[in-house]
C-alpha cells in the first residue's frame, strides 16, 4: 500500500465528508487554544517582529477546521499590534496535505473567510503546498510558524518488519497494536514513529528562522502505561469478525497494517531532544471524547445517532479511503454499521476518551 496514494479525508461535504465529519479535531484545537495564543504571543514578544509573518498548516485537510487556526493567529497577533500600537504585518499562509486532500473544498470557502477577517484582503495571502511533510517543502530560512493539528500520528509507511520470514504476520488478527499484539510489533511502530518524526523535525529546523515557532497536537498514548483499547484496534476485531462471517478474505485482513502511531509525551520529548533542533517551551495532554464533546454525556445528537454511530461517522470521515483501497468500496457500508453497535457496546463500559498532546517549540 502506497500510504500516499491513499492517505486522505473523504472529500466533499457529503454525509460521510471529512467536512461533515470533523468535530474531534475541533474538540483538540478548542482545547489546545489557550497554549497557541500564549505561544504566538511569545513569538510576537521575543524580538524581531516581521513585515511579513510566513506560516503554514501542516496536514490541513479541508472543511471547517482548517481555516480555523488562521484566523485564530491572525486574530491573537492582531489584538497583540493594537496593544503595542504597532501596524498588523502581512501574512503569507501555506495550506500542506498530501496531493489527494481535497484543496478546492478549502479554495471554494475562501471568499467568505475573508469576509471574516478583521483586516483587509490584502494583507493575507493563501496557498496550498501539496506534498509529505515527512520532507523538505520549503527554503532555508523561510518559515516563523509552523503549525499541524492532528496530523502527526500517520506515519510516511507501514512499519516495516511486521512479518516472519516466511511471510507471516507477526500482528495476526490485527491491524493496529492491540491487546494481543506482541511486544515486538510496538517496538516496530515505535521504531516507524522515531525514524518519522526525527525526519519531521531536521526538515522543519531547516525551513524555519532562528526563533520560529513549531506548534502541534496529535493523538497519544497515556505515559501512566496499562492498555486502554483505541478506536483502530476495535476497526480491527471488527474486520476479523467480518472474516469469520466469510464477508473479509482471511488473508486481506492478514496483509494489512496500519501507518499510524500514537505516541507517549515522553517518546515525543525524547526524539525532540535527540535531534536537538529546537527547544521545548509548553506541553500539555488531555482528553479528548470519540464522539466529539457534544456527545460526550452518553446521549445520541437528537436526530437518531447513538454515541457509536457518531464515533463510526468519524473515522469513517478519516480512514474510509484507505481502508477502501485494501478491502473494497462495497464492504465500508457493512463495516461501519457493525463498529458503531460495536462501539455501542464498548461505551457503555468505557468512557470513550482518547489522550491528545499539544507541544510548543521554538527552533534554537
Amino acid at each position: 500500500m502506497e500510504v500516499v496514494q491513499v492517505l486522505h479525508m473523504n472529500e466533499g461535504d457529503g454525509k460521510t465528508s471529512y467536512t461533515t465529519n470533523s468535530s474531534v479535531q475541533k474538540q483538540a484545537m478548542l482545547k489546545a487554544k489557550h497554549m497557541l495564543e500564549e505561544s504566538i504571543t511569545e513569538l510576537c514578544n521575543s524580538g524581531s517582529f516581521p513585515e511579513c509573518i510566513r506560516m503554514v498548516d501542516l496536514g490541513c485537510s479541508s472543511g471547517p477546521n482548517t481555516l480555523q487556526l488562521v484566523k485564530q493567529t491572525i486574530e491573537t497577533v492582531n489584538s497583540i499590534c493594537k496593544r503595542l500600537n504597532r501596524e498588523i504585518p502581512t501574512f503569507q499562509v501555506f495550506l500542506n496535505d498530501l496531493p489527494g486532500n481535497d484543496f478546492n473544498v478549502i479554495f471554494r470557502s475562501l471568499p467568505s473567510f475573508y469576509e471574516q477577517l478583521d483586516l483587509c484582503k490584502d494583507k493575507c495571502f493563501i496557498a496550498a503546498m501539496p506534498g509529505s511533510f515527512y520532507g523538505r517543502l520549503f527554503p532555508d530560512n523561510f518559515l516563523h510558524f509552523v503549525h499541524s493539528s492532528y496530523s502527526l500520528h500517520w506515519r510516511s509507511h507501514v512499519p516495516e518488519g511486521l512479518r516472519t520470514q516466511s511471510g507471516s504476520p507477526l500482528n495476526k488478527e490485527n491491524i493496529y497494536i492491540s491487546k494481543t499484539s506482541p511486544p515486538s510489533v510496538r517496538e516496530k511502530y515505535l521504531d516507524a514513529f522515531r525514524k518519522d518524526f526525527r525526519l519531521f523535525l531536521s526538515s522543519r529546523s531547516a525551513e524555519m528562522v532562528a526563533g520560529g515557532l513549531l506548534f502541534f497536537t496529535m493523538v497519544a498514548t497515556d505515559d501512566s502505561g496499562g492498555h486502554r483499547s483505541t478506536v483502530w484496534e476495535l476497526i480491527g476485531i471488527t474486520i476479523h469478525d467480518m472474516v469469520l462471517e466469510g464477508l473479509i478474505e482471511e488473508s486481506k485482513l492478514a496483509s494489512f497494517d496500519l501507518p499510524y502511531y500514537a505516541p507517549t509525551m515522553e517518546e515525543v520529548r525524547q526524539v525532540a531532544g535527540e535531534e536537538g533542533s529546537f527547544e521545548l517551551q509548553s506541553h500539555e495532554a488531555f482528553r479528548v471524547a470519540w464522539d466529539s464533546s457534544g456527545y460526550a454525556a452518553g446521549i445520541g445528537n437528537g436526530h437518531g445517532c447513538t454515541r457509536g454511530k457518531r464515533v463510526a461517522m468519524n473515522i469513517r470521515a478519516v480512514g474510509e479511503p484507505m481502508l477502501a483501497s485494501h478491502f473494497g468500496v462495497e464492504m465500508m457500508d457493512g463495516l461501519f454499521e457493525r463498529f458503531a453497535a460495536k462501539m455501542d457496546e464498548h461505551l457503555k463500559l468505557n468512557d470513550g476518551l482518547g489522550v491528545a498532546i499539544a507541544i510548543s517549540m521554538t527552533k534554537k
